[in-house]
């Protein structure tokens, strides 16, 4: 990643058996299409890499066993539990895509 951009089709393309799940915490990187797989927690636009590891922190904190069915719940939590070190223009950047 350090020489070009790794996309979301990228990892879609990758032959990754029994993944479920995907948090990508770079900038941008909830923009998706129809193509766009389920369960998929991106940013919609820039996020500050200093403030984007506690919500990243509280998300797999709140996450508790990886079941993929639980990642929109997780990402509440954890968007509710970093408001005191997260500006709400920090948390609000993040998304969750799927069921």
């Amino acid at each position: 990643m350090a020489n070009e951009h790794l996309t979301l089709l990228d990892i879609m393309e990758k032959h990754v058996p029994h993944a479920e799940f995907a948090f990508l915490s770079a900038c941008h990187t909830a923009v998706g299409d129809k193509e766009t797989p389920d369960d998929v927690i991106g940013t919609l636009w820039e996020v500050d890499d200093s403030v984007a590891k506690h919500v990243v922190k509280a998300f797999y904190e709140n996450l508790v066993v990886m079941d993929c069915t639980k990642a929109a719940w997780a990402l509440n939590r954890a968007t509710h539990a970093v408001k005191t070190k997260v500006p709400l223009e920090q948390r609000m950047v993040f998304l969750h895509i799927g069921v």
